[in-house]
């Protein structure tokens, strides 16, 4: 089991190196930069989806899925330096009376003060390419 990262008390870093997708009222001390997409697919399809979009990625390596609790991290590498960034994410069922399956996302850059918006374009690529689907 990896070390997930827990959603319901992620603390970002202060830096500009960060982004976080998140529904509302999930993350009770961090601010999400976006909302959660709500996908048509059922939960375990969104995760099959997700799955599969990470495995298509060439600089995109998973290192953990947990596919009964819904959780996959991976490592993503950017194209020019090769630096190594994180990425979290949870496929969230609906909740009663909602319809659409959510998702976490949270993608930061390991080393640096800012990441020139490489994560915020991660996450959207990822989130275009569920959405596409």
């Amino acid at each position: 089991m990896s070390n997930f990262v827990l959603f319901e008390t992620l603390i970002r870093s202060a830096k500009p190196n960060t982004y976080l997708v998140a529904p509302d009222g999930l993350c009770q001390k961090s601010k999400p930069d976006a909302p959660s997409p709500s996908l048509r697919a059922n939960p375990k399809q969104v995760y099959d989806q997700i799955a599969d979009i990470i495995a298509s990625e060439r600089l995109w390596k998973p290192v953990a899925q947990d596919p009964a609790a819904l959780r996959l991290k991976f490592i993503a590498r950017t194209p020019l330096l090769g630096f190594k960034d994180d990425v979290d994410i949870q496929v969230l069922a609906p909740h009663e009376g909602e319809t659409g399956t959510q998702i976490a996302v949270y993608s930061r850059s390991r080393v640096g003060y800012s990441d020139l918006g490489a994560n915020a374009k991660r996450v959207n690529k990822l989130i275009e390419a569920l959405t596409a689907k």
